[in-house]
């Protein structure tokens, strides 16, 4: 079996030096980066099979080189383990909002970053979106394959996971989903994340669709669906 390519992002040079070391001691291919500029440029010339991001770093930050390269194409589903020192709420959040798959806190324990690398690696993103009919609804239009999101005609900017979101709910007007529903159709069924990192999609969803963001609906107590047409 092939070795696995994991990309580390990481300022702190004995950190990067640990994590290099206890990932090739596991059988990964490893190659790294000291700042954000200089991974995405590395990254978008020989994508990875995952990367780990430290959220903390020089120029440009890990959220930053997070949103750029789930705007690519070429690397938008490639999974990505945030690293942090923080253990703040709205920077995992923000994260996951940009299509993150999972997060550890400084300071970690390397078999749990081991773990985590490995269940990263064993889920399977949504696979074959070109295969997706594109789905038109209430003013809106959404094409998996060609990741585009139009309003009203206009075309709208969305990260992986809120097209996804957006896509799932519109395929079944006025059907209710829940968030574990949403979560399955994004990510897949053994991904872990909390209802407060949906609902903050949701905000992110509705603020994009401008006057269409009545379209989705939400349904206390269960999850959301959106409006179907009279």
């Amino acid at each position: 079996m092939a070795k696995k390519n994991v990309f580390v992002v990481e300022d702190e040079e004995d950190i990067l030096d640990l994590v290099r070391h206890h990932l090739t001691k596991e059988g990964f291919v490893v190659a790294t980066a000291v700042n954000g500029l200089e991974a995405v440029k590395a990254i978008l010339r020989k994508p990875p099979d995952l990367i780990l991001l430290d959220l903390m770093l020089p120029g440009l930050d890990g959220l930053e080189v997070c949103r750029q390269l789930k705007k690519e194409p070429k690397t938008a589903e490639i999974p990505i383990l945030m690293v942090t020192a923080k253990d703040e709420e709205s920077d995992v959040v923000a994260g996951l909002e940009l299509g993150a798959d999972d997060y550890v806190v400084k300071p970690f324990r390397m078999k749990e970053l081991i773990a985590r690398v490995r269940a990263a690696l064993r889920r399977q993103r949504p696979a074959h979106l070109d295969k997706e009919a594109p789905v038109r609804a209430g003013g809106i239009e959404i094409h998996p394959g060609r990741h585009e999101v139009k309003v009203a005609g206009e075309p709208v900017e969305m990260t992986f996971s809120e097209l996804r979101i957006l896509h799932a709910l519109a395929s079944r007007p006025g059907w209710v989903l829940t968030r574990d529903q949403i979560v399955d159709a994004v990510r897949g069924a053994d991904y872990a994340v909390t209802d407060r990192a949906v609902d903050f999609q949701i905000v992110g969803i509705r603020r994009k669709l401008g006057d269409h963001a009545d379209c989705i609906e939400t349904v206390r107590g269960v999850g959301y669906r959106f409006r179907a047409e009279d």
